[in-house]
Protein backbone atom coordinates (compact mmCIF):
# COMPACT_ATOMS: atom_id res chain seq x y z
CA UNK A 1 0.00 0.00 0.00
CA UNK A 2 1.43 3.06 -1.41
CA UNK A 3 0.91 6.05 0.79
CA UNK A 4 2.49 9.67 -1.22
CA UNK A 5 3.77 12.34 1.33
CA UNK A 6 4.26 15.60 -0.87
CA UNK A 7 6.72 18.10 0.67
CA UNK A 8 5.14 21.95 -0.44
CA UNK A 9 6.71 23.83 1.74
CA UNK A 10 9.41 26.37 0.74
CA UNK A 11 9.82 29.72 -1.14
CA UNK A 12 11.50 29.16 -4.89
CA UNK A 13 13.13 32.35 -4.21
CA UNK A 14 15.34 31.73 -7.93
CA UNK A 15 12.03 32.01 -9.62
CA UNK A 16 11.12 35.28 -8.30
CA UNK A 17 9.06 37.38 -9.20
CA UNK A 18 6.78 34.65 -10.31
CA UNK A 19 7.48 32.90 -7.23
CA UNK A 20 6.73 34.54 -3.96
CA UNK A 21 6.70 34.09 -0.58
CA UNK A 22 3.12 33.65 0.06
CA UNK A 23 2.59 32.08 -3.27
CA UNK A 24 5.81 30.07 -4.42
CA UNK A 25 6.64 27.96 -7.36
CA UNK A 26 4.98 24.68 -6.50
CA UNK A 27 1.58 26.29 -6.41
CA UNK A 28 2.63 27.55 -9.70
CA UNK A 29 1.36 26.58 -13.56
CA UNK A 30 4.90 27.16 -15.12
CA UNK A 31 4.81 24.74 -17.90
CA UNK A 32 1.32 24.37 -18.66
CA UNK A 33 -2.42 24.89 -17.15
CA UNK A 34 -2.00 22.73 -13.59
CA UNK A 35 0.42 23.75 -11.65
CA UNK A 36 3.55 21.90 -9.98
CA UNK A 37 1.73 20.36 -7.04
CA UNK A 38 -1.11 19.52 -9.32
CA UNK A 39 1.13 17.69 -11.86
CA UNK A 40 2.63 15.59 -8.96
CA UNK A 41 -0.38 14.44 -7.36
CA UNK A 42 -1.94 13.23 -10.69
CA UNK A 43 1.23 11.70 -12.14
CA UNK A 44 0.83 9.17 -9.12
CA UNK A 45 -2.64 7.55 -11.09
CA UNK A 46 -2.63 4.02 -10.69
CA UNK A 47 0.13 3.89 -8.37
CA UNK A 48 -0.54 5.27 -5.32
CA UNK A 49 -3.04 2.89 -3.21
CA UNK A 50 -3.93 5.98 -0.29
CA UNK A 51 -5.15 9.65 -0.79
CA UNK A 52 -2.51 12.25 -0.88
CA UNK A 53 -0.59 13.53 2.18
CA UNK A 54 0.67 16.97 2.20
CA UNK A 55 2.83 19.04 4.29
CA UNK A 56 3.25 22.43 4.15
CA UNK A 57 3.46 25.85 5.75
CA UNK A 58 0.95 27.20 7.74
CA UNK A 59 0.61 30.38 5.16
CA UNK A 60 -0.10 28.09 2.07
CA UNK A 61 -2.83 25.82 3.50
CA UNK A 62 -5.90 27.16 1.52
CA UNK A 63 -3.84 27.66 -1.41
CA UNK A 64 -2.78 23.50 -1.04
CA UNK A 65 -6.62 22.90 -0.03
CA UNK A 66 -7.74 24.80 -2.66
CA UNK A 67 -5.44 23.16 -5.63
CA UNK A 68 -6.31 19.62 -4.60
CA UNK A 69 -9.96 20.42 -4.41
CA UNK A 70 -9.92 22.18 -8.05
CA UNK A 71 -8.78 18.32 -9.06
CA UNK A 72 -11.47 16.81 -7.60
CA UNK A 73 -9.40 13.93 -5.92
CA UNK A 74 -9.59 12.90 -2.13
CA UNK A 75 -6.70 13.58 0.31
CA UNK A 76 -4.92 12.01 3.26
CA UNK A 77 -4.75 15.34 5.31
CA UNK A 78 -2.56 18.69 4.82
CA UNK A 79 -0.25 18.69 7.92
CA UNK A 80 0.56 21.97 8.55
CA UNK A 81 4.42 22.90 10.13
CA UNK A 82 4.14 25.64 12.91
CA UNK A 83 7.40 26.05 11.55
CA UNK A 84 10.39 25.14 9.08
CA UNK A 85 12.20 22.22 10.43
CA UNK A 86 13.58 20.12 7.58
CA UNK A 87 12.92 17.19 5.78
CA UNK A 88 13.56 14.64 8.32
CA UNK A 89 11.02 15.86 10.84
CA UNK A 90 8.31 16.82 8.11
CA UNK A 91 8.40 13.02 7.17
CA UNK A 92 8.51 11.40 11.15
CA UNK A 93 5.25 13.51 11.42
CA UNK A 94 3.48 11.64 8.42
CA UNK A 95 5.00 8.67 9.31
CA UNK A 96 3.99 8.46 12.88
CA UNK A 97 -0.06 9.39 11.28
CA UNK A 98 0.51 6.94 9.13
CA UNK A 99 1.36 4.13 11.89
CA UNK A 100 -1.59 5.60 14.05
CA UNK A 101 -4.47 3.40 13.02
CA UNK A 102 -2.00 0.17 13.03
CA UNK A 103 -1.36 0.14 9.47
CA UNK A 104 2.31 0.61 7.94
CA UNK A 105 2.08 1.89 4.53
CA UNK A 106 4.93 2.48 1.88
CA UNK A 107 5.61 6.14 2.22
CA UNK A 108 6.39 7.44 -1.33
CA UNK A 109 8.00 11.16 -0.03
CA UNK A 110 8.09 13.71 -3.19
CA UNK A 111 8.83 17.38 -3.48
CA UNK A 112 5.32 19.62 -4.89
CA UNK A 113 8.05 21.41 -7.01
CA UNK A 114 9.95 19.17 -9.60
CA UNK A 115 8.94 18.49 -13.35
CA UNK A 116 8.56 14.85 -14.79
CA UNK A 117 8.26 14.44 -18.29
CA UNK A 118 8.11 10.83 -18.78
CA UNK A 119 5.21 9.58 -16.25
CA UNK A 120 5.22 5.86 -17.25
CA UNK A 121 9.12 5.80 -16.68
CA UNK A 122 9.02 7.66 -13.12
CA UNK A 123 5.85 5.10 -12.52
CA UNK A 124 7.67 2.21 -13.41
CA UNK A 125 10.71 3.31 -11.10
CA UNK A 126 8.02 3.35 -8.01
CA UNK A 127 6.97 -0.20 -8.74
CA UNK A 128 10.33 -1.13 -8.45
CA UNK A 129 11.46 0.31 -5.80
CA UNK A 130 7.97 -0.60 -3.67
CA UNK A 131 9.31 -4.15 -3.60
CA UNK A 132 13.14 -3.13 -2.23
CA UNK A 133 10.64 -1.10 0.18
CA UNK A 134 8.63 -4.08 1.23
CA UNK A 135 11.76 -6.21 1.99
CA UNK A 136 12.66 -3.20 4.98
CA UNK A 137 15.26 -1.43 2.78
CA UNK A 138 14.93 2.28 2.13
CA UNK A 139 14.80 3.35 -1.21
CA UNK A 140 15.77 6.74 -2.95
CA UNK A 141 15.82 7.49 -6.34
CA UNK A 142 19.03 8.32 -8.46
CA UNK A 143 18.44 10.25 -11.39
CA UNK A 144 19.92 9.84 -14.14
CA UNK A 145 22.63 12.70 -15.48
CA UNK A 146 23.25 13.68 -18.52
CA UNK A 147 25.28 16.27 -18.07
CA UNK A 148 27.47 18.13 -14.80
CA UNK A 149 25.19 19.78 -12.90
CA UNK A 150 27.18 21.24 -9.81
CA UNK A 151 23.22 22.65 -8.25
CA UNK A 152 23.05 19.23 -7.18
CA UNK A 153 24.07 16.62 -5.00
CA UNK A 154 25.48 13.31 -6.15
CA UNK A 155 24.46 9.45 -4.72
CA UNK A 156 27.14 6.80 -5.58
CA UNK A 157 26.37 3.93 -6.60
CA UNK A 158 27.59 0.21 -5.22
CA UNK A 159 26.76 -2.91 -5.62
CA UNK A 160 23.85 -3.93 -7.43
CA UNK A 161 20.58 -5.05 -5.50
CA UNK A 162 17.89 -6.50 -7.34
CA UNK A 163 16.12 -3.82 -9.04
CA UNK A 164 18.54 -1.48 -7.59
CA UNK A 165 22.19 -0.65 -6.15
CA UNK A 166 23.36 -0.72 -2.61
CA UNK A 167 24.28 3.31 -1.69
CA UNK A 168 27.70 3.57 -1.51
CA UNK A 169 27.73 7.00 -0.26
CA UNK A 170 26.31 9.93 -0.34
CA UNK A 171 28.06 13.70 -1.91
CA UNK A 172 27.97 17.18 -1.58
CA UNK A 173 27.30 19.48 -4.25
CA UNK A 174 30.79 18.94 -6.27
CA UNK A 175 32.58 21.98 -8.49
CA UNK A 176 32.71 21.53 -12.58
CA UNK A 177 35.70 19.06 -12.98
CA UNK A 178 34.64 16.87 -10.03
CA UNK A 179 30.72 16.91 -11.91
CA UNK A 180 32.09 15.97 -14.59
CA UNK A 181 34.33 13.18 -13.34
CA UNK A 182 30.96 11.69 -11.71
CA UNK A 183 28.91 11.82 -14.91
CA UNK A 184 31.82 10.04 -16.57
CA UNK A 185 31.78 6.88 -14.47
CA UNK A 186 28.52 6.19 -14.82
CA UNK A 187 28.58 5.30 -11.40
CA UNK A 188 26.81 8.73 -9.86
CA UNK A 189 23.34 10.05 -9.95
CA UNK A 190 21.59 13.56 -8.70
CA UNK A 191 20.01 13.18 -5.64
CA UNK A 192 16.71 13.57 -6.66
CA UNK A 193 15.34 13.82 -2.83
CA UNK A 194 12.61 11.42 -3.51
CA UNK A 195 11.84 8.81 -1.52
CA UNK A 196 10.00 4.97 -0.58
CA UNK A 197 10.38 3.32 2.74
CA UNK A 198 7.62 1.59 5.58
CA UNK A 199 6.62 3.97 7.44
CA UNK A 200 7.59 2.40 9.96
CA UNK A 201 11.07 1.56 9.07
CA UNK A 202 11.47 5.51 8.92
CA UNK A 203 10.83 5.66 12.58
CA UNK A 204 12.70 2.90 13.57
CA UNK A 205 15.88 4.26 11.88
CA UNK A 206 15.51 7.85 12.66
CA UNK A 207 14.99 6.52 16.20
CA UNK A 208 18.39 4.99 16.03
CA UNK A 209 20.33 7.72 14.09
CA UNK A 210 18.15 11.02 15.47
CA UNK A 211 16.45 9.93 18.81
CA UNK A 212 16.10 13.36 19.50
CA UNK A 213 14.41 14.76 16.51
CA UNK A 214 12.08 11.39 16.78
CA UNK A 215 11.44 12.48 20.30
CA UNK A 216 10.46 15.78 19.21
CA UNK A 217 8.21 14.64 16.62
CA UNK A 218 6.69 11.98 18.89
CA UNK A 219 5.58 14.48 21.83
CA UNK A 220 4.06 16.86 18.92
CA UNK A 221 2.16 14.38 17.76
CA UNK A 222 0.28 13.49 21.28
CA UNK A 223 -1.85 16.50 20.94
CA UNK A 224 -2.46 16.80 17.43
CA UNK A 225 -5.58 17.77 16.04
CA UNK A 226 -7.56 17.99 12.71
CA UNK A 227 -9.35 21.32 11.88
CA UNK A 228 -11.23 20.65 8.50
CA UNK A 229 -8.74 19.96 6.04
CA UNK A 230 -5.62 20.21 8.12
CA UNK A 231 -3.64 18.85 10.65
CA UNK A 232 -2.17 20.47 13.16
CA UNK A 233 0.97 19.84 15.77
CA UNK A 234 1.62 20.90 19.14
CA UNK A 235 4.23 23.98 18.36
CA UNK A 236 6.15 24.31 21.18
CA UNK A 237 6.95 20.83 21.15
CA UNK A 238 7.54 21.15 17.15
CA UNK A 239 9.61 24.35 17.69
CA UNK A 240 12.33 22.66 19.63
CA UNK A 241 13.06 20.32 17.10
CA UNK A 242 16.43 20.14 15.28
CA UNK A 243 16.30 21.23 11.91
CA UNK A 244 17.84 18.55 9.93
CA UNK A 245 17.14 16.94 6.28
CA UNK A 246 16.19 13.56 5.84
CA UNK A 247 19.38 13.06 3.96
CA UNK A 248 21.86 13.53 6.49
CA UNK A 249 19.25 12.28 9.88
CA UNK A 250 18.76 8.77 8.50
CA UNK A 251 20.01 8.36 4.65
CA UNK A 252 23.62 8.56 5.42
CA UNK A 253 23.32 6.71 8.21
CA UNK A 254 21.24 3.96 7.79
CA UNK A 255 22.64 0.16 6.50
CA UNK A 256 19.49 -0.34 4.40
CA UNK A 257 19.72 2.45 1.78
CA UNK A 258 19.15 1.31 -1.51
CA UNK A 259 19.26 3.97 -5.20
CA UNK A 260 16.98 2.79 -8.06
CA UNK A 261 18.14 4.27 -10.88
CA UNK A 262 15.18 6.83 -12.93
CA UNK A 263 15.68 8.23 -15.90
CA UNK A 264 12.02 9.82 -16.66
CA UNK A 265 13.09 13.89 -17.71
CA UNK A 266 13.39 15.02 -14.04
CA UNK A 267 13.81 18.69 -12.98
CA UNK A 268 13.65 20.83 -9.84
CA UNK A 269 13.25 23.95 -11.65
CA UNK A 270 15.75 25.44 -9.68
CA UNK A 271 16.20 28.54 -11.26
CA UNK A 272 15.04 30.36 -14.86
CA UNK A 273 17.76 28.16 -17.04
CA UNK A 274 16.41 24.93 -15.69
CA UNK A 275 12.47 26.03 -16.30
CA UNK A 276 14.13 27.24 -20.12
CA UNK A 277 15.39 24.06 -20.64
CA UNK A 278 12.17 21.96 -19.88
CA UNK A 279 9.94 24.29 -21.45
CA UNK A 280 8.41 23.73 -25.15
CA UNK A 281 10.45 25.85 -26.64
CA UNK A 282 10.08 27.28 -30.91
CA UNK A 283 12.95 26.63 -33.80
CA UNK A 284 14.69 29.69 -32.39
CA UNK A 285 14.95 27.93 -28.99
CA UNK A 286 12.18 30.56 -27.24
CA UNK A 287 9.77 29.70 -24.80
CA UNK A 288 7.10 32.44 -24.66
CA UNK A 289 4.18 32.68 -22.07
CA UNK A 290 1.54 35.01 -22.84
CA UNK A 291 1.51 38.04 -25.41
CA UNK A 292 4.67 37.84 -26.79
CA UNK A 293 6.27 39.27 -30.08
CA UNK A 294 9.31 38.61 -31.24
CA UNK A 295 11.67 39.74 -34.22
CA UNK A 296 15.63 38.38 -34.87
CA UNK A 297 15.19 36.52 -30.85
CA UNK A 298 17.51 33.63 -29.91
CA UNK A 299 17.01 30.75 -26.95
CA UNK A 300 14.62 33.27 -24.50
CA UNK A 301 12.47 32.74 -21.90
CA UNK A 302 9.61 35.44 -21.90
CA UNK A 303 6.57 35.40 -19.29
CA UNK A 304 4.51 38.58 -20.38
CA UNK A 305 2.01 38.14 -17.37
CA UNK A 306 -0.75 40.57 -18.27
CA UNK A 307 1.23 42.68 -20.89
CA UNK A 308 2.26 42.73 -24.27
CA UNK A 309 6.01 41.96 -24.27
CA UNK A 310 8.15 42.51 -27.44
CA UNK A 311 11.53 41.72 -27.75
CA UNK A 312 14.15 42.41 -30.71
CA UNK A 313 17.31 41.61 -31.94
CA UNK A 314 18.09 39.01 -28.69
CA UNK A 315 19.47 36.16 -27.16
CA UNK A 316 19.85 34.14 -24.18
CA UNK A 317 17.92 36.21 -21.92
CA UNK A 318 14.88 35.66 -19.35
CA UNK A 319 12.35 38.06 -18.84
CA UNK A 320 9.72 37.76 -16.59
CA UNK A 321 6.65 40.35 -16.47
CA UNK A 322 4.26 40.33 -13.38
CA UNK A 323 1.87 42.97 -12.65
CA UNK A 324 3.77 44.75 -10.01
CA UNK A 325 7.17 43.48 -10.90
CA UNK A 326 9.77 43.52 -14.04
CA UNK A 327 12.99 40.89 -14.43
CA UNK A 328 15.77 40.93 -17.18
CA UNK A 329 18.18 38.75 -16.80
CA UNK A 330 20.76 36.68 -18.48
CA UNK A 331 20.44 33.38 -18.91
CA UNK A 332 23.37 32.37 -17.65
CA UNK A 333 23.41 34.65 -14.65
CA UNK A 334 19.56 34.03 -13.66
CA UNK A 335 20.67 32.21 -10.79
CA UNK A 336 21.76 35.24 -8.77
CA UNK A 337 18.01 36.02 -8.95
CA UNK A 338 18.17 35.10 -5.51
CA UNK A 339 20.68 38.45 -4.61
CA UNK A 340 17.64 40.63 -6.21
CA UNK A 341 15.50 39.06 -3.80
CA UNK A 342 18.06 39.87 -0.76
CA UNK A 343 18.10 43.92 -1.78
CA UNK A 344 14.26 43.39 -1.61
CA UNK A 345 14.14 41.84 1.65
CA UNK A 346 16.76 44.28 3.31
CA UNK A 347 14.54 47.01 2.30
CA UNK A 348 11.00 45.19 3.49
CA UNK A 349 9.84 45.73 0.29
CA UNK A 350 6.59 43.35 -0.20
CA UNK A 351 7.15 42.56 -3.20
CA UNK A 352 9.66 39.58 -2.11
CA UNK A 353 6.65 37.97 0.04
CA UNK A 354 3.21 39.13 -2.02
CA UNK A 355 2.31 39.30 -5.31
CA UNK A 356 -0.35 42.45 -6.37
CA UNK A 357 -3.19 39.67 -7.01
CA UNK A 358 -2.93 37.65 -3.89
CA UNK A 359 -5.53 34.05 -2.99
CA UNK A 360 -7.49 33.93 0.12
CA UNK A 361 -9.62 30.67 0.79
CA UNK A 362 -12.71 32.30 0.22
CA UNK A 363 -11.22 33.94 -3.57
CA UNK A 364 -8.24 36.52 -4.23
CA UNK A 365 -8.01 40.45 -4.66
CA UNK A 366 -5.65 42.48 -6.94
CA UNK A 367 -4.96 45.42 -5.82
CA UNK A 368 -5.00 47.44 -9.25
CA UNK A 369 -4.30 50.87 -7.90
CA UNK A 370 -3.34 53.04 -4.82
CA UNK A 371 -1.63 56.50 -3.36
CA UNK A 372 -2.17 58.86 -0.71
CA UNK A 373 -5.34 57.73 1.19
CA UNK A 374 -6.58 55.62 -1.03
CA UNK A 375 -6.71 51.65 -2.71
CA UNK A 376 -8.42 50.27 -5.43
CA UNK A 377 -9.02 46.37 -5.31
CA UNK A 378 -10.66 43.56 -7.33
CA UNK A 379 -12.35 41.49 -5.21
CA UNK A 380 -13.45 37.59 -6.71
CA UNK A 381 -15.51 35.83 -3.98
CA UNK A 382 -16.15 32.12 -5.19
CA UNK A 383 -19.73 30.39 -4.92
CA UNK A 384 -20.96 30.20 -1.57
CA UNK A 385 -17.54 31.71 0.20
CA UNK A 386 -17.68 34.46 2.71
CA UNK A 387 -15.09 36.99 4.19
CA UNK A 388 -14.96 37.45 8.15
CA UNK A 389 -17.37 39.51 10.25
CA UNK A 390 -14.88 42.41 10.47
CA UNK A 391 -14.26 45.88 11.06
CA UNK A 392 -11.36 48.64 10.34
CA UNK A 393 -10.14 51.16 12.60
CA UNK A 394 -8.95 53.18 10.45
CA UNK A 395 -10.39 53.03 6.47
CA UNK A 396 -14.00 52.78 4.96
CA UNK A 397 -14.57 50.97 2.15
CA UNK A 398 -16.98 51.43 -0.93
CA UNK A 399 -18.25 47.99 -2.93
CA UNK A 400 -19.81 48.31 -6.43
CA UNK A 401 -20.74 44.97 -7.60
CA UNK A 402 -19.01 43.87 -11.18
CA UNK A 403 -20.77 40.65 -11.58
CA UNK A 404 -22.57 38.23 -9.86
CA UNK A 405 -24.78 38.77 -6.63
CA UNK A 406 -23.49 40.17 -2.75
CA UNK A 407 -25.02 39.57 0.30
CA UNK A 408 -23.37 42.37 2.58
CA UNK A 409 -23.83 42.54 5.78
CA UNK A 410 -23.18 46.57 6.58
CA UNK A 411 -24.04 47.43 10.56
CA UNK A 412 -27.71 45.75 11.45
CA UNK A 413 -28.90 46.12 8.13
CA UNK A 414 -28.07 42.84 5.62
CA UNK A 415 -28.92 43.62 1.87
CA UNK A 416 -28.62 42.06 -1.77
CA UNK A 417 -26.34 43.70 -4.17
CA UNK A 418 -26.45 42.76 -7.75
CA UNK A 419 -24.65 44.32 -10.60
CA UNK A 420 -23.84 47.96 -11.00
CA UNK A 421 -25.30 48.46 -7.12
CA UNK A 422 -23.26 49.14 -4.67
CA UNK A 423 -22.66 50.23 -0.97
CA UNK A 424 -20.40 52.39 1.49
CA UNK A 425 -19.07 50.92 4.81
CA UNK A 426 -17.93 53.31 7.41
CA UNK A 427 -14.64 53.42 9.71
CA UNK A 428 -15.46 51.32 12.45
CA UNK A 429 -18.94 49.63 11.41
CA UNK A 430 -19.12 46.12 10.83
CA UNK A 431 -19.32 44.36 8.04
CA UNK A 432 -19.12 40.89 6.13
CA UNK A 433 -19.70 39.73 2.37
CA UNK A 434 -20.89 36.55 0.94
CA UNK A 435 -21.23 34.94 -2.33
CA UNK A 436 -24.89 33.31 -2.29
CA UNK A 437 -25.31 33.00 -5.52
CA UNK A 438 -23.71 29.74 -8.30
CA UNK A 439 -21.10 31.92 -10.39
CA UNK A 440 -17.83 33.79 -8.91
CA UNK A 441 -18.87 37.60 -7.56
CA UNK A 442 -16.38 40.00 -9.10
CA UNK A 443 -16.65 43.68 -7.46
CA UNK A 444 -14.62 46.65 -7.27
CA UNK A 445 -13.23 47.89 -3.54
CA UNK A 446 -12.54 51.61 -2.87
CA UNK A 447 -10.73 51.26 0.35
CA UNK A 448 -9.85 55.26 1.68
CA UNK A 449 -8.35 56.24 5.22
CA UNK A 450 -5.37 57.02 7.14
CA UNK A 451 -3.96 53.95 7.29
CA UNK A 452 -4.99 51.20 4.69
CA UNK A 453 -2.80 48.18 5.47
CA UNK A 454 -3.90 44.26 5.88
CA UNK A 455 -3.23 43.75 9.59
CA UNK A 456 -6.19 46.34 10.36
CA UNK A 457 -8.64 44.17 9.96
CA UNK A 458 -10.60 43.04 13.77
CA UNK A 459 -12.10 39.88 13.08
CA UNK A 460 -15.67 39.04 15.21
CA UNK A 461 -16.45 35.59 12.76
CA UNK A 462 -14.66 33.81 10.16
CA UNK A 463 -15.44 30.19 9.33
CA UNK A 464 -11.64 29.87 8.14
CA UNK A 465 -10.15 29.81 11.81
CA UNK A 466 -8.58 33.14 11.03
CA UNK A 467 -10.49 35.65 14.25
CA UNK A 468 -6.61 35.38 15.78
CA UNK A 469 -4.59 35.96 13.01
CA UNK A 470 -4.67 36.86 8.91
Amino acid sequence: MILPIIMAGGSGTRLWPLSRGNFPKQFLALSGKATMLQDTITRLNGIAHEPVMLICNEEHRFIAAEQVRQLGVKHSGIFLEPVGRNTAPAIALAAFKAVESGEDPLLLVLAADHVINDVNAFQQSVIKAAELALSGKLVTFGIVGDKPETGYGYIKRGDVYQDGYVVDRFVEKPDLATAEAYIATGDYYWNSGMFLFKASRYLTELKTYRPDIYAACELAMQVHNNDVDFIRVDKTAFEACPDESIDYAVMEQTKDAVVVPLDAGWSDVGGFAALWEVSTKDADGNAFNGDVKAVDTKNTLVFAGNKLVTTVGVEDLVIVNTKDAVLVAHKDQSQHVKKIVGQLKSERRSEVTFHREVYRPWGKYDSIDNGDRFQVKRITVKPGAKLSVQMHHHRAEHWIVVSGTAKVTNGDKEILLTENQSTYIPVGVIHALENPGKVDLELIEVQSGSYLGEDDIVRFEDRYGRVEGK
